[in-house]
C-alpha cells in the first residue's frame, strides 16, 4: 500500500466548481462537466484545454461520446448534443426538468430500404441509424434520434430518473426515484416490466449474462433476471447505495454509503470481500487489468486487487471523489469536489 503524492499526477485540470461528472475518454481527449456549468475537452496527455462549452445551469450527467459528437445533460433541464472537435452545438432538446442522468446512445446497422436494425438481436428498429436514451427529473425516460434530436417517444414513471440507462437487445434498462427498475421496450416505449423496491433508485444498472445488477437507498444490491424481471438474490450493506456496479469475471463490484466497497459473486450474491474507506463510496468502480479503481467521499481515488481487495494504492485529493474514474492506456482520470479533473498514471504506481 502507498499514498501517492502530487509528484505522483501527470497533470490536473482546474474548473470554476465541483467535478460531479464523470470523464469519457474518446481519441485522446478527456470529456467532462462541472458545476461551474461548462462541459470540458481536454488533451488526455497534457491536460490543456481543447474548448469549453457553456450551458444554463451545472453539468453533472457524464458525457457520452459516438461517431463526434458528444451526448450530456444539464441542470438547466436540457439534453445536448456538441461537436467532439469543435465544441460547436449541434442541437439541444428541452425537457420540464433537471437532466443529470447520463445518455445512452444506440448504434443501429442498415438492413436496406432505409430501414435500420437493432445489432444485438437483428430487429428493425426504424428509419434512425442511432438512437440517445436519457433520464430527466421531469418524471421520464427519453428516446431521441441521435441526429437531430427529435423526440421519438418518453416513458413515464412515479419521480425523477437520475439513473442512466443500459440499452441491450431491444430493451432500455433504468432506475427511478419512484422505488422501480423498469425495462422498456426501444422501439415502442412501453413498459416490460417493472421490479419493486420501495425505496429510491439512483444507481445505473449494470446489465451482463441475462442479469441486471442495481443498488437502491434501501441498503441492498439486487439481482434480477432481465426477461422475466423476478429478483434472483439481493445482498445487504449497512447503508444505501448510490453507485452503480461493474461486472467483471463473475464478480460485482460497488460501493455504498456504509463506507465500504464491496466483491460479491455475480451468480449467487456472496460477498467475497469489502474493503473500507473513511466515508461514503458513491463513485462507482472502474475494473481495468485485475485492479479496481473508485473513489471515496473522505477525498480519496483508490486502487485495490480485484481478486483480494487489497488496498495497492490511494490518492488524495482536496475533496469528495464521487466522480467514477475513466482508465485508458494505462492512465486514470477523475473529478473530484476541490474543482479539479486528475490524470494519473496507473500502471507506474501499482506496487
Amino acid at each position: 500500500m502507498a499514498e501517492l503524492k502530487l509528484s505522483d499526477l501527470k497533470w490536473k485540470f482546474k474548473t470554476g466548481d465541483k467535478v460531479y461528472s464523470s470523464p469519457a475518454v474518446s481519441d485522446g481527449v478527456v470529456y467532462f462537466g462541472s458545476i461551474d456549468k461548462h462541459l470540458y475537452a481536454v488533451d488526455a496527455k497534457t491536460g490543456e484545454e481543447k474548448w469549453k462549452f457553456k450551458t444554463g445551469d451545472s453539468v453533472s450527467s457524464s458525457p457520452t461520446v459516438v461517431d463526434g459528437i458528444v451526448y450530456f445533460g444539464s441542470i438547466d433541464k436540457h439534453l445536448y448534443a456538441v461537436d467532439s472537435k469543435t465544441g460547436e452545438e449541434k442541437w439541444k432538446f428541452k425537457t420540464k426538468d433537471y437532466v443529470s442522468s447520463s445518455p445512452a446512445v444506440k448504434k443501429y446497422k442498415p438492413v436496406g430500404f432505409g430501414r435500420y436494425a437493432d445489432p444485438d438481436n437483428g430487429e428493425i428498429v426504424g428509419l434512425s441509424d442511432r438512437m440517445v436514451y436519457f433520464g430527466s427529473d421531469d418524471s421520464h425516460l427519453y428516446a431521441l434520434e441521435a441526429k437531430t434530436g427529435e423526440e421519438t417517444w418518453k416513458f413515464k414513471t412515479g419521480d425523477c430518473v437520475i439513473s442512466s440507462p443500459v440499452v441491450l437487445k431491444g430493451v432500455s434498462y433504468f432506475g427511478s426515484l419512484d422505488g422501480h427498475l423498469y425495462a422498456v421496450d426501444i422501439i415502442t416505449g412501453e413498459e416490460k416490466w417493472k421490479f419493486e423496491i420501495g425505496d429510491i433508485i439512483d444507481s445505473s444498472p449494470a446489465v451482463v449474462d441475462g442479469m441486471v445488477y442495481f443498488g437502491s437507498l434501501d441498503g441492498h444490491l439486487y439481482a434480477v433476471d432481465i426477461i422475466t424481471g423476478e429478483k434472483k438474490w439481493k445482498f445487504e450493506t449497512e447503508h444505501g447505495i448510490s453507485s452503480s456496479p461493474a461486472v467483471v469475471d463473475g464478480m460485482v463490484y460497488f460501493g455504498s454509503n456504509d463506507n465500504h466497497l464491496y466483491a460479491v459473486d455475480s451468480k449467487t450474491g456472496e460477498e467475497k470481500w469489502k474493503f473500507e474507506t473513511g466515508a461514503e463510496v458513491d463513485s462507482s468502480p472502474a475494473v481495468v487489468d485485475g485492479m479496481v479503481y473508485f473513489g471515496s467521499n473522505d477525498n480519496h481515488l483508490y486502487a485495490v486487487d480485484s481478486e483480494t481487495g487489497e488496498e495497492k494504492w490511494k490518492f488524495e485529493t482536496g475533496g469528495k471523489v464521487d466522480s467514477s474514474p475513466a482508465v485508458v492506456d494505462g492512465m486514470v482520470y477523475f473529478g473530484s469536489w476541490d474543482n479539479h479533473l486528475y490524470a494519473l498514471d496507473a500502471l507506474d504506481k501499482i506496487i
